[in-house]
């Protein structure tokens, strides 16, 4: 692969985006739509559940713009790259996920159930997202 660090580098930006885009969304309905919080309500709560259907969309808009922004540091991009770019994050994705959200107990944790079962479709238009993300910042490079 090409610039590895630099390929992480805009992963790790993307996925910060996307996490802090979606926890500002949940603080947002708590304070201004004056939904329940996690504290208030079952599971993690009202303000966060309003958000679910938007998750995709965070990630299907800040991913391929991080992975055009990748691609542009490249001199050529093959498909090769795109593919590798592809497989990368979105692996990287379901294992930090797994370790991030369902392992390592935080406020935020989810069970397996939670996060695969309760969080469908969502979780998986995440994943496709994410993998398919490359191929299109690689798009956009062509235009």
């Amino acid at each position: 692969m090409k610039n590895f660090g630099t390929s992480m580098l805009y992963y790790w930006l993307a996925y910060a985006i996307v996490t802090t885009i979606g926890i500002f969304h949940t603080i947002f309905n708590i304070y201004v739509r004056h939904m329940k919080s996690m504290k208030e309500s079952e599971g993690m709560g009202e303000a966060y559940e309003e958000t679910k259907s938007c998750h995709p969309l965070y990630n299907i808009t800040v991913f391929p713009l991080f992975s055009y922004l990748y691609f542009i540091t490249l001199e050529i991009v093959t498909f090769q790259d795109v593919l590798i770019t592809s497989i990368l994050w979105g692996t990287i994705t379901v294992i930090f996920d797994l370790f991030g959200w369902v392992i390592i107990k935080h406020p935020w944790s989810l069970s397996y159930k939670e996060f695969y079962v309760d969080y469908q479709p969502w979780i998986s238009l995440i994943y496709v997202a994410i993998y398919v993300s490359p191929f299109i910042g690689y798009g956009i490079v062509k235009l």
